[in-house]
């Protein structure tokens, strides 16, 4: 698929945590949760419509699922 027919939320959503923009507390909670392998069995990401939740999610799946981490 061609990056002109892409959907926006796809074409411009968070590619690392550092792109993610005001939730600064959360992504230091899930890195300190990932760096000491203490991970808990579930997460529930809340809030209003556009406040990244499901790109929060997206990043915590590819970071866990992640074969050859880079840091």
């Amino acid at each position: 698929m061609s990056s002109s027919s892409q959907s926006l939320y796809r074409k411009w959503r968070s590619q690392t945590f550092g792109d993610l923009v005001g939730q600064e507390p959360v992504i230091r909670t899930l890195k300190n949760a990932l760096s000491s392998g203490k991970l808990a069995h579930a997460y529930l990401f809340t809030g209003p419509r556009g406040t990244g939740k499901t790109s929060t999610a997206r990043l915590l799946a590819k970071t866990i699922n992640c074969s050859a981490p880079v840091n």
